[in-house]
């Protein structure tokens, strides 16, 4: 245990992290490993609070003011699911190369929550799966909501997209997707409004440009704001002519990535006209 580690009668650091880690539940720890000795060596874990509580923080760097910044900085890796080294001064100052903390972030697998037991979700199931994430399918109804028909989902859930986000919409950040597949008003927009209310990182929507307006018009009627209405994804993917639902998993997934990466592609959401083209018709020899 560090110096800087004060005794306890409860578990240590590690027993902590580990505790966390088992349990698949985000957990970061930072630990000075240059700069002044009587700080080198100092260690905190960082857990999230839920909701808008506080972060809990446990153990010290051995400096309140530099513990409080580098705490902040923790939170902010882990919910972007990220390590890495960082710089401060002695007393947490910017700009200052002092003292220097590595920060290392246990996140879950990112989520991606599908809403919609249709023809395209076993395809954006399995994509999900190779990029790593925690699917699940969500839908009202049981009678195609079912195991046998998604194998490849972590889990499948009967219920409503909105009852269901008002569960575990607190414990969603920006590294988790929501794609909704309904095309039924009923559903998606219950499940877009829900959806605004968390942190999720993507969230799209799927339909013709048609389905795209009416369900704009109804987000509005429901009293979502333009700026919720711009971290709508819809039409959801990239615009790379994409027509089976294979092809349309992997333009979904090609958005997320560079959403996430903050790279420019061609979204359907940003050009007008019919998503599917008329193919070219070959000339006439």
């Amino acid at each position: 245990m560090s110096d800087h580690e004060p005794p306890s009668a409860g578990p240590s650091l590690w027993e902590l992290l580990v505790e966390d880690w088992r349990a698949e539940r985000p957990v970061a720890m930072a630990e000075v490993v240059a700069g002044p000795e009587d700080l080198v060596g100092g260690k905190l874990v960082v857990r999230p609070g839920a909701g808008n509580d506080p972060a809990e923080v446990v153990g010290s760097l051995g400096n309140g003011d530099l513990d409080r910044v580098v705490s902040r900085d923790a939170a902010g890796e882990l919910a972007a699911g990220l390590s890495g080294t960082r710089h401060y001064g002695r007393h947490g100052e910017a700009m200052n190369r002092e003292v220097e903390v590595f920060i290392e972030s246990f996140a879950p697998p990112p989520r991606m929550i599908i809403f919609g037991a249709v023809d395209f979700t076993a395809a954006l199931g399995r994509v999900g799966k190779i990029l790593g994430y925690h699917v699940t399918v969500c839908d009202a109804r049981p009678v195609f909501a079912t195991v046998a028909r998604f194998p490849m989902a972590d889990e499948v859930i009967v219920d409503w997209p909105d009852r269901y986000l008002a569960k575990v919409g607190d414990s969603l950040g920006i590294r988790d997707v929501v794609c909704v597949l309904t095309h039924d008003p009923k559903f998606d927009v219950p499940a877009v409004v829900a959806a605004l209310e968390t942190n999720v990182g993507y969230l799209g929507a799927m339909g013709s440009r048609r389905t795209h307006d009416e369900r704009l018009a109804r987000l509005r009627e429901a009293g979502v704001e333009d700026a919720g209405l711009t971290r709508l994804m819809s039409p959801i993917g990239l615009d790379i002519g994409a027509r089976t639902p294979e092809e349309t998993a992997v333009a979904i997934c090609a958005e997320i990535i560079a959403r996430r990466t903050g790279r420019a592609a061609p979204s359907l959401k940003d050009r007008e006209g019919p998503i599917h083209a008329v193919p070219a018709q070959p000339a006439a020899g």
